[in-house]
């Protein structure tokens, strides 16, 4: 039972030190989410060209700058020596097909937001891209959605929505494991995940799986198998960074606004 409960804890490291990388994709969860879903290229750019952020409330600067460190040794001496040798052995359209089951299992999240926030043709294509990916696309391991119909993704968070309406960021937060967000999403963690059906609820009745265990080995797969295809884009944010966590900050705030603002 030690053993075992040595090897989730190792897990959930390995899950959430990719803090700062798969602060993207949620966004699933939006304190998880600040790179994925966006082409590396698109993503370097759009900072190169607009470094110029508003000021950030930061009043836990010096414990941000820690618990960077603490995350970004993590992902280094950890999360990035597990994915690499994951790479190494499983073929990268394997590895994408998975990347696209993620994803499209996330559909609740992205029609409630979008709904939310109004935006209802983008509501009707995702369940377009979501009815076509799941039938055609084998469960959403294929994209057929967009190869052969041009459906766009439209990701929507709580986090999103709350800024659509006016709620500010807050102060801004490094957290242990899961890295940067801000109070905004923090709060936003809740109801994303709740209509995220890979957790775990004991509350929910449509759960993907069984229970808390399995859903941090689902979730510690994911994150493995999402580093090997996209890492290189946080290993290049660690190259360009004078000081990495003031700048990590800025990046994040920066995307996020960015994000409520389309």
């Amino acid at each position: 039972m030690k053993r075992l409960n040595f090897v989730l804890l190792l897990l959930v490291i390995s899950i959430f030190s990719g803090c700062a990388i798969n602060n993207l994709e949620t966004t699933e969860n939006n304190s998880i989410a600040v790179i994925q879903d966006s082409s590396e290229d698109d993503f370097l750019d759009e900072f190169e060209e607009e470094m110029e952020v508003n000021e950030v409330l930061d009043p836990l600067f010096e414990y941000n700058k820690f618990m960077t460190n603490v995350n970004d040794n993590l992902y280094v001496y950890l999360l990035r020596p597990v994915s690499n040798g994951y790479k190494a052995v499983v073929h990268v359209s394997i590895r994408d097909s998975v990347n696209n089951f993620f994803h499209n299992i996330l559909y609740p999240i992205r029609l409630v937001n979008n709904v939310l926030q109004g935006k209802f043709s983008n509501s009707v294509e995702e369940t377009q891209r979501f009815a076509l990916n799941t039938t055609v696309g084998l469960f959403g391991f294929f994209d057929p959605a967009n190869e052969y119909y041009k459906l766009e993704k439209h990701n929507e968070d709580f986090g999103q929505t709350l800024g659509h309406y006016g709620v500010g960021s807050g102060f801004h937060i490094v957290l242990p494991i899961f890295g940067s967000s801000n109070l905004r999403d923090i709060v936003a963690i809740y109801p994303d995940s709740y209509l995220n059906p890979g957790v775990y609820m004991d509350e929910r009745s449509w759960n993907l799986v069984n229970n808390r265990n399995d859903s941090i080995l689902i979730k510690a797969y994911k994150t493995v198998n999402y580093t090997s295809t996209n890492g290189k884009q946080y290993d290049d944010l660690r190259k360009d960074a004078v000081e990495l966590y003031p700048f990590l900050r800025d990046v994040y705030e920066q995307y996020r606004d960015n994000l409520i603002k389309e």
